[in-house]
């Protein structure tokens, strides 16, 4: 019997493409630079992942 349902992005894969997705979606700054503001808060924030799951990915 399962109490809770899975993290969608328990799976450190599934959590890198994410990941990958929120980075491929803002454009290069500076040198290919992306800021890592515009990555960290749509996972942490709108996605609801946790700081786990994030460092997994």
């Amino acid at each position: 019997m399962k109490m809770k349902a899975d993290r969608p992005y328990s799976d450190p894969e599934k959590a890198a493409r994410r990941i990958m997705e929120h980075a491929r979606a803002f454009e290069p700054v500076q040198d290919g630079r992306i800021y890592i503001e515009k990555i960290n808060y749509p996972m942490l924030y709108q996605d609801k992942a946790t700081p786990a799951e994030y460092w997994a990915g």
